[in-house]
């Protein structure tokens, strides 16, 4: 077939060329995006790695560690969507600059922290500076991917995530152990230099890298920016579209508001294990840092395997919900399961291995549907919207299972309370969102 004719969309299916091209297109974006999220995501958490040794020489307490771990979200809150509808306008290129290079200056200034009062200033400006990244490479993918795509390339960026937690274990470990006392430093000190000022430098590559459109893509040919033009205009979707036709439209949609409704339970679940993991772990017995890093690190090899092959399950069988749904399940079993454990070591790692499959897929599969469910007009706005919103229980939860941990005397209440969490909001988008009518046929993407 001419690839300047039109092709029929979701009765066709991907040859060849269109394989070609999509290799291409990822090979491209995908490897710099993945670096960058890797980046984001290590000086998101690293405060859960140093906490253990910044408590031997700051008088912080756990609630304290908690509360900053937290704050980071209110500043994301308050300025994702105004970065998202940003970069709508200006692109891209520009957007990931001004992100990336200030929320490095900033990861970097945490080793300067005395006070409680300088901890919370501090992330709330990394969250503040750092709004906008994940939700804008979001929207950047649905510039490049039609629908069927999203689903594997959403989850191949978020393995980022994966390697994320992967890298910041067992780095976070051999930096505080090993630059210990180095210039007159602390290794949590150094933790947030080696780990934040690579986000500046990436930002100024993003700028450099990036294209802000398929239009604008140099190393495309033009029958290439075509058939990749009429993919995208020729679109499957696996869920019920919205109709908004602008922002404000889509503020009276209450769809949009159930599925924040969801991101919110999910995640606070999700980053409740991000930040207490390593606790766990010391908790079975464990003392060094360094080993808690690399135990640390298995379930995110797992996780990030497991998240791949989900994601292009969803993708060939253009279906999101009843995946979200094992997904979140998933996770609540392996937590049960590490829950149980009882300080028995390979059986806690197995469930953790088993939770971080759920835990990590949970994201993309969700975010491949709200791509889908929102038009293009209000995409920008929406997919920011129901981020910022999602993104405010991680900064409610930190605070809520330190409180009911030391309460308690055991992490056992808020490792259920988080299996929970995970099971509603599985049942929730199951009922929320109802799937595409009648698709005429299966795209099936390598």
């Amino acid at each position: 077939m001419n690839p300047a004719q039109a092709r029929s969309g979701a009765h066709a299916s991907y040859d060849a060329q269109d394989e070609a091209l999509f290799s291409k297109v990822s090979w491209h974006l995908l490897p710099l995006l993945v670096i960058c999220y890797i980046v984001a995501f290590i000086d998101r958490i690293n405060i859960g790695f140093a906490q253990l040794q910044m408590k031997q020489t700051l008088s912080f307490s756990d609630e304290a560690y908690a509360l900053g771990a937290g704050i980071f979200f209110i500043g994301y809150f308050l300025f994702e969507v105004p970065s998202n509808l940003m970069l709508e306008k200006i692109g891209a290129r520009k957007t990931l600059l001004r992100i990336m290079f200030c929320w490095g200056i900033v990861a970097s200034a945490m080793m300067f922290v005395q006070t409680p009062t300088q901890f919370y200033v501090l992330r709330f400006l990394l969250g503040a500076f750092e709004a906008g990244f994940f939700p804008g490479v979001i929207l950047y993918l649905t510039y490049w991917y039609p629908s069927a795509r999203r689903g594997k390339v959403i989850s191949i960026f978020m393995t980022a995530t994966a390697i994320g937690y992967l890298i910041a274990g067992p780095l976070s470990g051999a930096i505080m152990k090993y630059m210990d006392g180095l210039g007159g430093h602390h290794g949590w000190q150094w933790l947030f230099v080696v780990q934040g000022l690579p986000a500046s430098v990436l930002g100024i590559a993003a700028f450099f890298w990036l294209k802000d459109r398929p239009e604008d893509a140099g190393w495309l040919a033009p029958t290439e920016k075509l058939l990749l033009r009429e993919h995208l205009e020729n679109d499957a979707h696996t869920v019920e579209v919205a109709s908004h036709g602008s922002f404000w439209a889509l503020l009276r949609d209450p769809k949009v508001f159930t599925m924040a409704l969801v991101y919110f339970l999910f995640l606070g679940a999700n980053y409740t294990l991000v930040f207490f993991m390593p606790t766990l772990i010391r908790s079975w017995g464990v003392a060094d840092v360094f080993v808690i890093g690399l135990l640390a690190a298995i379930p995110a090899v797992v996780g990030a395997i497991g998240m791949v092959f989900v994601g292009r399950s969803s993708d060939q069988r253009l279906e999101r919900r009843r995946h979200f749904f094992f997904c979140v399940a998933l996770a609540a079993a392996g937590l049960l399961v590490a829950a149980l454990a009882q300080g028995n070591m390979v059986l806690g790692l197995a469930g953790l291995a088993v939770m971080a499959i759920g835990q990590s897929a949970n994201t993309p599969i969700f975010f491949a549907a709200v791509s889908e469910y929102l038009p293009r007009a209000s995409a920008a706005g929406g997919i920011a919207l129901i981020s910022s919103l999602g993104n405010l229980d991680p900064s409610v939860m930190p605070p809520l299972t330190a409180w009911i941990n030391t309460s308690t005397g055991s992490p056992a209440a808020s490792m259920y309370l988080t299996m929970g969490l995970w099971l509603l909001a599985g049942v929730i988008l199951m009922r929320a969102i109802r799937p595409a009518a009648a698709p005429a046929a299966r795209l099936v993407p390598a």
